[in-house]
């Protein structure tokens, strides 16, 4: 049987991870971030990042046909990608000349959640019009991520988003969304994207995002309550109180399935009623019946050691589409969404801990415990 084909479009850059000496433990950042004081620091781990990048190169590293598509600049970082890709036999990155490419430093400290210094780059001027038609012809299945860190996607009430997921929609072709942090001091941050959301959902098959970005757009109330004592919101997440209303609102702006990262609380799926989930592109050939109002939560896997999450939600959401593709039960698809994301954090980037699929569910039947 032929591979379905997927695009893999959106945000890329060169992610830089500082990594800190194991000799040095902190118990938050006010211990480490000292004006004037010199940190010895071990080699920094270079890799590529942002959707195109880890979801891409992940589903490509699962066996999967993927084209991806992203925009660079001209310059040093975006030879470093460029290589990078050769290197796993992928391509489709546009060169903008007059851009710069965009880079994260990724400040992951163990036992304190990342923080990201990030320049969008070349990623601010990419819109519908940078993926050509032919590359159309017979995806079945069409990712994007990070619209929040793309200025033309976020801009005018999320138009370009829109219409870049209704040119594949009236293709037949399956399509899948994930989000991004958004810092609420920048442009990203004033945006009302609960009405992006409301306008693009309705095309938008697989809804990936995470609790925390999803929480910032639809409750911000509730965002800020939990972010209040400075840690990862996720830490004392209720599925029922926090996690259930946000799925609920989701179906009412339009949503077919959801996968909501929750963390460390481990992750809640839900879809729609099987009328819905008949207009999902029919190019994927989902068993909608198969699929019909299944909803529940999966718990993480204990991870064999913790290095960093850098990644692990992208390569989580690339192992689910995998198994989507493969025509896999709703619970299978996200128990090997979770297993993957376990097996993620035991690198400092998101490719160098991607197990196979078979090798996950081997360890799943052996009895692989959560994190209760």
């Amino acid at each position: 049987m032929a591979k379905k084909k997927i695009i893999a479009a959106g945000h890329i850059c060169i992610d830089i991870t500082p990594v800190f000496s194991g000799k040095n433990q902190y118990n938050d950042l006010s211990e480490l971030l000292v004006p004037g004081r010199l940190i010895q620091m071990e080699q920094a781990d270079v890799h590529t990042g942002g959707s195109v990048a880890n979801t891409g190169v992940a589903l490509k590293k699962l066996g999967n046909d993927v084209r991806l598509m992203g925009k660079i600049g001209k310059d040093a970082f975006g030879n470093m990608i460029q290589q990078i890709f050769d290197g796993y036999g992928v391509g489709g990155l546009l060169v903008d000349e007059n851009s710069s490419t965009s880079y994260t430093v990724v400040v992951a400290v163990p036992g304190i959640d990342r923080i990201f210094l990030h320049n969008p780059g070349a990623n601010d001027s990419f819109g519908n019009e940078d993926i050509p038609e032919e590359a159309l012809e017979d995806a079945a299945l069409f990712h994007f991520g990070y619209p929040p860190l793309m200025r033309r996607m976020y801009k005018q009430d999320g138009e370009e988003l829109l219409a870049l997921f209704r040119r594949m929609k009236e293709k037949g072709i399956a399509t899948s969304l994930d989000l991004a942090a958004v810092d609420p001091s920048s442009e990203a941050g004033q945006v009302d994207w609960e009405k992006v959301l409301k306008k693009v959902l309705p095309y938008v098959d697989f809804f990936v995002p995470s609790f925390e970005e999803l929480c910032f757009m639809l409750d911000r109330e509730k965002y800020d309550k939990l972010s209040a004592e400075g840690k990862d919101i996720t830490e004392a997440l209720d599925m029922e109180a926090d996690v259930k209303p946000l799925v609920e609102k989701l179906f009412q702006l339009g949503c077919k399935v959801i996968l909501l990262k929750c963390g460390t609380a481990g992750m809640y799926y839900a879809a729609a009623s099987q009328t819905v989930l008949e207009t999902v592109g029919e190019r994927l050939e989902l068993d909608a019946s198969d699929w019909a109002g299944k909803r529940g939560v999966q718990r993480c896997f204990q991870a064999d050691v913790v290095r960093s999450g850098t990644g692990a939600g992208d390569t989580s959401i690339a192992a689910f589409l995998t198994a989507v593709l493969q025509g896999k039960n709703p619970q299978e698809c996200v128990a090997l969404a979770a297993a993957e994301g376990a097996c993620a954090v035991t690198s400092y980037d998101a490719l160098g801990g991607i197990k196979p699929l078979d090798e996950l569910e081997k360890r799943i039947r052996g009895g692989w415990k959560t994190m209760e």
